[in-house]
């Protein structure tokens, strides 16, 4: 009786396994994996997300109208699992101090203005909005929705100038969000 018990569950965790597997998989499909890479002198700075597609879709913008990110909710920056960036070193991230680690990268978008937040609990599906007991680091930037359009979702670092400082830059539709990075 045991040993059937155990080869039942076996079996279940092995089918539960392959399911999870192929839904990630599926998710993937229509918003795939990206990441964003800026190496500067010693400086290393990686960040990891999924990149969903516009699809004739209002991206930014009123609840009551429909659009897919409402202004002023919680948003993962991404799809799937929750954005990562990964710092080897200090920086100054909009003139904040962000200490070297692993963090969850969320924002909460605005029609002008987004609050652009680091957590430290970044090993998580995104889905869910973390804990803000964990920001790490919570600032706001100015939002470009007169951008040219982007159908999908990009994270991409602007070329340094001759000190290091950049940007971090989030772009999806007509809204662009830059972010100034720089060394301590």
């Amino acid at each position: 009786m045991k040993k059937k018990l155990i080869i039942i569950l076996l079996i279940v965790g092995a089918a539960l396994a392959g399911i999870f597997g192929y839904l990630r998989s599926a998710t993937k499909k229509h918003s795939p994996a990206a990441n964003a890479l800026y190496e500067f002198n010693d400086l290393k700075i990686e960040v990891n997300y999924c990149s969903p597609y516009r699809k004739n879709r209002l991206i930014f913008g009123e609840e009551k109208n429909g659009a897919l990110q409402p202004y002023g909710k919680y948003w993962r920056a991404g799809a799937n699992e929750a954005t990562t960036i990964k710092v080897n070193k200090d920086i100054l991230f909009n003139d904040q101090p962000l200490n070297a680690g692993v963090y969850c990268l969320y924002t909460i978008p605005g029609e002008s203005k987004w609050i652009i937040a680091i957590n430290k609990d970044f090993d998580r599906w995104g889905f869910l909005a973390p804990d803000e007991e964990n920001d790490v680091l919570r600032t706001e930037v100015s939002a470009n929705n007169q951008a040219p359009e982007q159908e999908q979702f990009l994270i991409t670092f602007s070329q340094p100038d001759s000190a290091g400082s950049a940007s971090l830059n989030l772009h999806w539709d007509h809204t662009l969000v830059n972010i100034p990075i720089s060394t301590k």
